[in-house]
């Protein structure tokens, strides 16, 4: 693998002490300088949690609005009738259909980054659960993407509202930023995810909450962050 690692991703893996534990701004400066590519890396948080997520009342799942947005086009898919549909088209809502939609969501039509349903039009959306769950796009009303206000939800998503969730081994990814951001913004996004997802722990869990954590941009190393000090930084 060595071998076929160009100048560029050496001198990036060279600027990171792997033995290290950065704080969060060091983090944010470092991530920027590493991202050297050619195109638009997208700059992800991945964190492991001191939680049982196989036990209902330590699940964390929730959703923050990034100051600085994602960086990111973000194509949302708009389940709802009626006058529900010209509301969400003037919100900015790039597909708008009810039942015609989700049949072509069953087809195989993907092409879309964002679900959010009127209440009304669940009985059709859950039917495509196994297409959506797994990859995180089923509407649900804890994340609030299940509302009659749907020209708030739609603006918001736009805006960059982000959603996270623990998977079954207790880790969370996600996207952050981007590195044409300033250093600025990234940290300032950076804070905005691990306060909410620091007010998302369950009183259920005990000990140690975040356990670990490394930012990456998509081609460059991994960035270690210090969780005693993130703990401080974000004490409840």
């Amino acid at each position: 693998m060595a071998k076929h690692m160009t100048k560029r991703m050496a001198a990036a893996v060279t600027a990171v002490d792997a033995a290290k534990q950065y704080d969060l701004r060091e983090a944010a400066t470092l991530v920027k300088k590493t991202a050297s590519a050619k195109f638009d890396e997208t700059i992800e948080l991945a964190l492991k949690l001191g939680v049982d997520p196989r036990q209902a009342d330590q699940m964390v799942r929730g959703t923050t609005s990034l100051p600085n947005g994602t960086g990111k086009k973000v194509r949302v898919l708009v389940f709802a009738k009626g006058e529900k549909v010209s509301e969400a088209k003037e919100a900015g809502a790039d597909f708008v259909g009810a039942e015609e939609m989700a049949e072509k969501v069953k087809e195989g039509w993907l092409d879309f980054d964002a679900v959010i349903a009127t209440p009304d039009m669940m009985g059709s959306v859950g039917k495509l659960g196994r297409i959506l769950g797994p990859r995180g796009l089923m509407p649900s009303p804890k994340s609030d993407t299940v509302t009659f206000d749907i020209a708030r939800a739609v603006k918001e998503i736009k805006a960059g509202k982000i959603e996270f969730r623990v998977d079954k081994n207790a880790n969370i990814h996600v996207p952050v930023a981007k590195a044409s951001f300033t250093e600025e913004q990234i940290y300032e996004n950076l804070v905005a995810v691990f306060d909410a997802i620091v007010r998302a722990k369950p009183s259920a869990a005990k000990g140690q909450y975040l356990r670990s954590a490394t930012i990456s941009s998509t081609m460059g190393p991994g960035i270690r962050l210090d969780c005693n000090l993130l703990a401080n930084q974000f004490k409840r």
